[in-house]
């Protein structure tokens, strides 16, 4: 940790905002990530991140503009609402979690891409820069996106430090924790809107395809 924080004395500011939002990022990620491993919903986190395409998009068109709080707003709903499809897709048909995980994932993601290529062809000028949603842009992180990325892993991290016992008994062992009085839904819809915000948070920085992972 010494090391760490010599090395970032010693480095430009350009280092220094990707290190910071690098190590910020991979805490929240790895933590939250351990859960939806252990719940053995890991292709969860891969259907969220190809899904907040098409938010990113609409969120662009709706504000003309590259505002990165409403385009993260827009990422966050499409998500979100990836995942509620996916749950209903599962409950009400007899389609599978992983068929209905691939099904959402290409359909949103092919929207997305729809909607990308023309927004691109649009003319816009301020359209440039929407692809670092699909590849990332690590290398150029600025002290903004370092913010961003404090913020919700302040967030993610107190929400399980607070709830930690809460989500372990529900990882571990559902029966016994729905036999206790945990309301297993609300605390499974919590951490499913803490992943939802965990990939959201890293996909302007490492792209859909490292984020998925």
């Amino acid at each position: 940790m010494q090391s760490l924080f010599e090395f970032l004395s010693l480095s430009d500011p350009n280092v220094r905002y990707v290190v910071l939002g690098s190590v910020l990022l991979g805490c929240c990620a790895a933590v939250v990530g351990t859960f939806t491993v252990l719940r053995k919903r890991a292709l969860v986190g891969d259907a969220v991140a190809h899904s907040v395409l098409p938010g990113v998009c609409l969120a662009f068109l709706f504000a003309g503009s590259k505002n990165p709080f409403v385009l993260l707003i827009g990422a966050f709903l499409s998500g979100w609402l990836s995942l509620t499809v996916i749950d209903y897709i599962t409950r009400k048909t007899r389609i599978k979690e992983d068929a209905a995980i691939g099904l959402v994932l290409s359909v949103f993601f092919g929207a997305g891409i729809l909607l990308l290529t023309a927004i691109q062809q649009s003319g816009n000028a301020a359209q440039s820069g929407l692809d670092k949603f699909l590849f990332g842009k690590a290398a150029s992180l600025l002290f903004d996106d370092v913010l961003v990325f404090g913020g919700i892993a302040v967030l993610l991290l107190g929400l399980v430090w607070i709830f930690f016992k809460e989500f372990s008994l529900l990882t571990f062992d559902r029966d016994f924790a729905q036999a206790v009085g945990l309301p297993g839904r609300i605390l499974e819809l919590l951490l499913t809107t803490m992943t939802v915000l965990a990939v959201v948070g890293g996909i302007q920085a490492v792209g859909v395809v490292l984020m998925a992972a």
